[in-house]
């Protein structure tokens, strides 16, 4: 059985395909057209994922597209009319765009398909779950659990915005569900509105301000009374109600009534890249504090209606890893996984997977302890012959090394002298992180390296903490974590006895002061909080990555690097040996690694002045 999932028209579009319930290929459509976040329809993803899988879309079973927009129109509708005369302005602007497309969906994905190649549009099935329902099936069926509970958590679908849910081997039941306007979701993103964030984007910016907010100090508690008492109504079961007062996201333009919040917390809201002050930084940890604790509320409600020992979660909140990691060491559950793309993106292969276990009955084979996402290597990869010809595009001159052995020594030497390298592996990772296939790397060790990395190669806001990529079976050693996480989606804390003692005036020092200030032996990657955002790697799902670390170990002591995206801020990680050396170039990366290639920096031609890329990438 053949199918394809999509993802499309709101945010992180994407395809995946699946062969009798394996997952063969998924993607993002923003790594191939090179523009964040792309909404459009999956065109290029689509025609990825089939020719990975050898198929033509005459020999799909189904195509499954992650929600049901009428249901979403419904809402759309209801909304509008329960909020009358409010929202004049957004329906005029809304309903247009609904009538000329998203009412017509099934033709929509016709014409686009049709595009892709020539197919009979009556012999292929479309099927529409719901959003809740993709979600829920990207995270249940890839896990290594035979039952397990089952939260979803995001802005909203259609008109769900939290579920509740149990999967036993082939079915998923929903026992609760929330529904808009009222979401923890879009609480976080009104919240990454008014700190300077963009919507969408920008909460794992907020993710990482929070820790420089002042623990125990009485602004975080008095911002955090008035979240309570104002914004947000949370019950102990996890249902929640939002004060539709202070919010502008239902029929508005704007997430919040900026005036509202600006009398509420004492502050106007703060205006993209400009200076982050100590009040924007304990209203983050604030909002954290609250996001965490309504998702434990969540968590313990779900395992009160399902008795299960494990949890499976997705949709965008299932992102805010410093949440999941907390989640875990409360032992709610024996064991959580995670989907690795756990928004947006991923309703795309849940949508898939909903198809075939769902509507087509397909019995389910769990392997215990093992997920079925291949490590999340699902995009493309690249041979040799394409590295040589994007080299002899560009002239630029490269060492080519026979044996990995050699390629994982020579970097883990230059990674030794300080220098940065883009890591580039295989295939390409489905998801927002990087995982060892398209990663720039540095040594965890190194103290100027979080500050190297920030303004000389991501060109980002210096505030933001980087992740270690740690061998599996030493993670343990440097961080409070029980187990594995490979896909980088659980914050732990980095271990007492590779900590260092800070000052007795650090909560009072400005804000880049602590920054700067060594907290651990690993410096790089201990963010102001002594918390890291760890993925541990393993040798079966990525043996190259996991030689390099090792190569790093023996030579160093330290079985970790550092791990960011390979891309700038504002561009999507690198898909193409294309991206990655132009990205390498525009940057002051060190050396470029394709494969078993090697690029060094000082031997490659100097690189056209006319070259805008700051320009071509707009600001997350």
């Amino acid at each position: 059985m053949k199918i394809l999932g999509i993802s499309a028209f709101y945010h992180d579009s994407a395809a995946a395909v699946l062969e009798d319930g394996k997952i063969v290929a998924a993607a993002q459509e923003e790594r191939f057209t090179r523009k964040k976040q792309d909404a459009s329809f999956p065109s290029k993803a689509v025609a990825y994922c089939l020719q990975e899988a050898g198929l033509e879309i005459d020999d799909l079973d189904a195509i499954a597209f992650y929600d049901k927009p009428l249901l979403k129109f419904e809402r759309l509708l209801e909304t509008y009319y329960g909020f009358a005369p409010k929202g004049i302005r957004s329906f005029i602007m809304a309903i247009p765009v609904w009538l000329r497309e998203k009412m017509f969906l099934k033709r929509e994905i016709h014409q686009h398909l049709t595009q892709i190649g020539p197919y009979n549009k009556k012999k292929v099935k479309l099927l529409f779950p719901e959003h809740h329902l993709s979600h829920a099936a990207s995270a249940f069926y890839p896990s290594p659990f035979e039952e397990a509970a089952i939260v979803t958590l995001d802005g909203v679908g259609e008109w769900t915005t939290t579920s509740i849910g149990m999967g036993k081997g082939s079915n998923i039941e929903f026992l609760r569900e929330l529904h808009f306007p009222h979401s923890l979701g879009l609480l976080y993103s009104a919240f990454t509105y008014f700190l300077g964030f963009k919507v969408n984007s920008g909460e794992y910016k907020l993710m990482g301000l929070a820790p420089y907010g002042i623990p125990e100090s009485e602004a975080v508690k008095r911002y955090r009374d008035l979240i309570y008492e104002h914004l947000i109504d949370l019950k102990a079961d996890g249902s929640l109600h939002l004060s539709q007062e202070y919010f502008n996201y239902a029929t508005g333009l704007r997430m919040v009534h900026d005036h509202k919040w600006e009398k509420l917390f004492g502050f106007p809201r703060r205006s993209a890249e400009s200076a982050l002050e100590q009040h924007h930084c304990d209203l983050a940890f604030a909002i954290q504090w609250v996001t965490e604790e309504a998702v434990m509320a969540i968590a313990k409600e779900a395992q009160r209606l399902t008795g299960a020992k494990y949890l499976c979660l997705a949709g965008g909140v299932a992102l805010n890893c410093v949440a999941n990691g907390k989640l875990l060491r409360s032992k709610v559950f024996e064991n959580i996984f995670i989907q690795p793309a756990a928004g947006d993106a991923g309703g795309a292969l849940g949508a898939a997977l909903a198809a075939h276990y769902i509507h087509y009955e397909q019995p389910r084979e769990v392997t215990p302890g093992k997920d079925a996402m291949e490590g999340s290597y699902l995009g493309p990869d690249f041979t040799d012959r394409d590295i040589r010809l994007t080299a002899k595009k560009f002239n630029a001159p490269f060492e080519h090394l026979s044996e990995f052995n050699q390629v994982a020594q020579t970097t883990a030497e230059q990674l030794k002298q300080g220098k940065v390298i883009g890591w580039f592996q295989g295939r390409m990772e489905f998801g927002p992180r990087a995982l060892g296939n398209r990663s720039i790397l540095g040594d965890a060790r190194d103290e100027e390296m979080q500050k190297k990395l920030n303004l000389k190669i991501k060109y980002r806001e210096s505030f933001r903490p980087f992740a270690p990529s740690v061998l599996s079976d030493k993670a343990g050693t440097y961080f409070e974590l029980e187990g594995d996480s490979p896909y980088m989606l659980l914050v732990a804390p980095v271990k007492d006895t590779i900590r260092k003692k800070v000052p007795e005036d650090y909560y009072k020092l400005p804000m880049k002061e602590r920054l700067y200030v060594q907290r651990s032996e690993i410096p790089a990657i201990t963010h102001i909080d002594f918390s890291a955002r760890v993925q541990s790697v393993h040798e079966a799902t990525n043996p190259r990555y996991f030689g390099l670390i090792r190569a790093f170990e023996k030579l160093t002591g330290l079985g970790m690097v550092v791990n960011t995206s390979f891309n700038v801020r504002g561009e999507p990680i690198v898909c193409t040996p294309e991206d990655a050396y132009r990205c390498f170039m525009r940057t002051e990366m060190d050396v470029l690694v394709l494969g078993n290639f090697l690029f060094f920096k000082e031997a490659q031609p100097e690189w056209a002045s006319t070259d805008d890329w700051q320009q071509e990438f707009a600001l997350d």
